[in-house]
């Protein structure tokens, strides 16, 4: 007799036999590993920490807003209240102040960018530029004004604005563009650009007056001769103005807001209201 040969199994009987003998493993010999994936996770922003790791506090300013900032017009020094509240701020921070040139319609995207830790330039709080940035709590608070030139008889008053005929201007940026593009039925809007052109508008005649807030129309009447300011009878908009920082770092949102409760309370703003001519807006509540 032929002696038996011995069985061979292949490599797949092999597998089955195996799996047989461990019952449960099947299951989990058919099922994928699940995948490990890493959840990135982006760091918070410490500006509080960087700020002071630095010795040094960039600030956002428009230099050119009588009262709040602005140039000497000698030395070319920034002046104004925010100028010394901002000095007054990296003094409390134990750093130093650096201002950083913008306009109202850039500084959103500047602070964004990191060009500047905060914004004090006399930004209008709006639920647009909420958006965009956080506020701290107000320390200034501004209706708007018109101004026309003085030789022009048929503006006597804020109803004599809004009628068939009239051009009103206003700066691109500022929070009189989408005010005053709501409230106009009869006059027509000028939206204008450049630093100086609202007032150029007016004294040459292209446009009947143009809109500012409280601290500009003070800087018109002191650097022109040609010039009148209309306030309305009754409030218009007020507008509370604050400090503005980047979104997304909530700690340095709550020092900055302390900051200005503070100068609230301990009369640093007071006593630079006054300085800058700027006492009859402060807001204290």
């Amino acid at each position: 007799m032929r002696a038996r040969q011995p069985v061979r199994c292949p490599a797949a009987c092999l597998l089955v036999t195996v799996l047989a003998i461990l019952p449960g493993q099947e299951a989990r010999a058919r099922t994928p590993a699940p995948i490990q994936t890493q959840v990135q996770t982006q760091a918070p922003v410490r500006t509080l920490e960087q700020v002071r790791s630095a010795g040094l506090l960039r600030v956002c300013v428009w230099p050119d807003d009588f009262g709040i900032g602005s140039r000497h017009p000698r030395s070319g020094e920034p002046q104004g209240l925010d100028i010394d509240l901002s000095r007054a701020l990296a003094a409390d921070l134990g750093v130093r102040a650096e201002h950083v040139e913008t306009d109202f319609g850039r500084f959103a995207d500047d602070l964004s960018r990191r060009r500047c830790e905060v914004a004090m330039m006399g930004v209008g709080v709006t639920a647009e530029r909420r958006a965009r940035v956080a506020f701290t709590r107000a320390y200034l608070r501004s209706d708007v004004y018109a101004v026309v030139s003085r030789h022009d008889p048929k503006l006597r008053g804020w109803e004599d604005l809004d009628r068939a005929g009239r051009v009103i201007a206003v700066r691109r940026g500022t929070y009189m563009e989408p005010l005053m593009r709501g409230r106009l039925r009869e006059a027509r809007l000028l939206v204008v650009e450049r630093p100086g052109e609202r007032e150029r508008a007016v004294e040459s005649g292209r446009a009947d007056a143009f809109i500012t807030d409280y601290p500009y129309s003070r800087r018109v009447l002191a650097s022109t001769d040609w010039a009148r300011v209309i306030a309305p009878p009754s409030p218009v908009q007020l507008t509370d103005y604050a400090y503005a920082v980047a979104q997304g770092d909530a700690q340095w949102l709550e020092r900055l807001d302390a900051f200005v409760l503070a100068i609230r309370r301990d009369g640093r703003l007071a006593a630079a209201a006054q300085r800058h001519g700027l006492s009859a807006i402060l807001a204290l509540d």
